[in-house]
């Protein structure tokens, strides 16, 4: 694993539950393109996969 990760927010939250919105959020994102790169642990990847349809890991 590397120790940071990039990940983009492709959809919005708008319908979705509000643990959900708040997961992005606490991700740093919050509007669709934006992009964030962060540590890579297992709270990270537990939080990417609750919002997996509205985020994906940008691969460089």
């Amino acid at each position: 694993m590397a120790d940071t990760i990039k990940i983009k927010q492709v959809r919005s939250t708008n319908g979705c539950k509000k643990d959900q919105v708040r997961t992005v959020r606490a991700l740093g994102l919050g509007k669709i393109n934006r992009t964030r790169e962060i540590t890579d642990n297992e709270s990270v990847r537990g939080m990417i996969f609750k919002v997996k349809h509205l985020v994906e890991i940008v691969e460089e």
